[in-house]
Parts: structure tokens; sequence; C-alpha cells
């Protein structure tokens, strides 16, 4: 029953390891400044040979995962998925948008980081806060997949819009950003493009050798944490290059998690709310609701890094995403349940 279901070990824990990781990682640039020095040789340009591997390696499991045959089941139901659809592709994002302009408009790198992780829909943890809410699964693995194949045809227009156009309009690019559209798709290109490709490959292929439940209970039980290493992994080798940042760093996670905290609760319960009002029946809010709640913050991450630099600060500003959103977004599950009670009673999983 989906109310008993719990995070796995890695996961439950996934804000304190990133803490864990930030704090080795200003331990070696502190302690150990020529560990950190050696890693940052290592790359040309913005791109940092091992932490592009890492960063590659860390969107593979997801886009493995996703079902995409499931995408037809999304046009069943024109309201709903049109709905889906503004909550998490001009809604969201623009929440997210005014968010930063309220609070981080005096720190224009930090302000950019945000815009990434709100332009990017959540591919890879939804599909946890779905399964523990007792979302519908078929929904939600549909919804994957729509927003994957969204993610790799028109991020890098959307990070253009959204990291230029609309700051331009606002008058907050204080800072000139000396990007184009391309050096973005180009970012988008290695670090989601190879990866996609690599999911469907793996997908189709060991499927068609090995059949469609070896693959869910033998490969993706496998590759599944990855994702967590190599995430882990990325923020040690950033925060090294920060050891002497030290003093600095906890007022600016908290300055970044206190705009990502309010959007993550706004989103839920708005688009909750919106989708209760279009009778929607509860596993399929639920569903919609996380999709939309959620964020891609390792593709965020990994076009921080790959367009600003290892050492920016909208790099810095990507990796409090997963810091925030785990405890937040396992608070509205327990919300789910309790709205479930309140507006869906006699509702079953």
């Amino acid at each position: 029953m989906p109310g008993n279901k719990r995070l796995g070990f890695l996961d439950r824990f996934l804000t304190l390891w990133i803490f864990l990781a930030m704090a080795v990682g200003i331990g070696i640039g502190y302690f150990v400044p020529e560990v950190s020095g050696t890693l940052e040789k290592m790359g040309t340009g913005t791109t940092n040979i091992p932490l592009a591997i890492g960063l590659i390696l860390m969107m593979f499991p997801p886009l493995a995962k996703v079902d995409y045959g499931k995408i037809p089941a999304l046009f069943r139901n024109w309201k709903l998925f049109g709905m889906s659809f503004a909550i998490t592709w001009i809604l969201g994002p623009f929440l997210m948008f005014l968010l930063g302009y309220f609070f981080l408009k005096d720190s224009p790198e930090y302000m950019q980081g945000l815009i990434l992780i709100g332009i990017a829909p959540c591919i890879a943890m939804v599909i946890v806060w779905n399964e523990l809410a007792g979302g519908n699964r078929e929904y939600v693995a549909a919804l994957v997949g729509i927003n994957s194949l969204l993610q790799v045809f028109f991020f890098s227009a959307y990070a253009w819009f959204y990291l230029k156009i609309v700051p331009d309009f606002f008058g907050v690019n204080s800072v000139e950003l000396n990007i184009t559209i391309l050096q973005i798709a180009k970012t988008v290109g290695i670090y989601l493009g190879i990866p996609f490709l690599a999911g469907i490959v793996s997908r189709y292929s060991l499927i068609a050798l090995k059949g469609k439940e070896w693959y869910q209970r033998k490969f993706i039980p496998l590759i599944s944490p990855i994702t967590l290493i190599a995430l882990l992994l990325t923020i040690v080798i950033m925060f090294s290059f920060k050891g002497k940042m030290i003093v600095e760093i906890p007022m600016d996670v908290i300055r970044v998690a206190i705009p990502l905290s309010i959007y993550f609760v706004l989103m839920f319960f708005l688009t909750f709310y919106l989708m209760r009002k279009s009778k929607a029946d509860y596993a399929t809010n639920t569903a919609i609701s996380f999709t939309a709640s959620g964020n891609n913050f390792e593709l965020a991450i990994a076009v921080a890094i790959g367009v600003f630099g290892l050492n920016s600060g909208q790099a810095f500003a990507g990796v409090i995403g997963p810091l925030v959103e785990v405890p937040v977004l396992i608070l509205m599950v327990r919300a789910a349940f309790w709205m479930k009670k309140k507006y869906y009673s006699g509702a079953t999983p």
C-alpha cells in the first residue's frame, strides 16, 4: 500500500549526503588545495573533463528509466494534459523567475541558477514522490516521457529566453550575460543529448535482448545508484574549489534555499487545487502535482557548470536544488495524504 512505502536508505538521507559532500569538498579545498588544483587543471574552457563524465553519468539512469511508450496516454484527457503543460512549462518557470527576482535580484548569478532549476521539470525523483503518495504510475510515466523529450529539444531556447530576454525586460541584468543560444545548445547537447541517446539505446536494445521484466527488475536497480554517486562526486569537486569561502557559504545556502522552498510548496498546493477543481481523481492529481513541483536539478547543475563554469554562482545555486527539494517534497507527500482524506474521502490508491 502506497501509504506504507518508504524511501530507500540512500534517498531518505539525500539531504545529509549532500551536506557531507559539501563538507568533504570544502575540507579538500581548505586543507589539501593541491588536490583541487589538479582537478581544476583537467579541463578545457568551462568544461572540466572528470566532472563532465560525472554529469553525463548522473543524467543517464533517469533517462534510461523513461518508458516513452506511455506518452500517448496523456492525450486521452486533453483538458488535464493542457492544464498540466501550462502549469509545468509556463506558470512554474515564471514563478521561479519572480521568486528569484524578489529574493536574489542583487545576486544575478544565484538568480540565474534558480532560473535554470525552474525551467527544468523533474524526470527522476518525481517517480519516487508519486509512488510514495499513491499517485498514478502510468500517468507520471507519461509526463516524465514527454518532459524528457521537451527538455532535449527545447531546453536551450527556453534557457536563453529566461536567462536573457525576461531579465532584460525586468531590468535585472546588472551584469552582462555574455552567452549565446548556441553555447547553451552545445551544453544541453553534451549533458542531456548524450545520456538521452544512451538511455534510448540501452532501453530498447536490452529489452529486445533480455525482456522488459529483466530490464525493470535487474538493469534499472543496477544503474539507479549512479545518479546519486555522480551527484555527490560533483558536489565534492565543486566545493573543493570553494574551500576558502567556508564562512560565506552558510548564508548563501539560506538565501537560495528560501525561494526554492516557497516554489516547491506553492507549486504543489496550487496544482493540487487546480487539478481537483478540474475533477481529476486523487491518483492523477498527485502525479500531476508532483511533476509540476519537482525539478530536474541534475540538468540545471550540468548546464550551469557547462555554460558558466564550475566555480560560478549559478552552479552553486544548482547544488542547493536537491538539498532543499528532498525534505520539502517528503513533507508534500504527507500533505498529499492529508488532502486525500479531506477532499477524496473514499478514494482508493
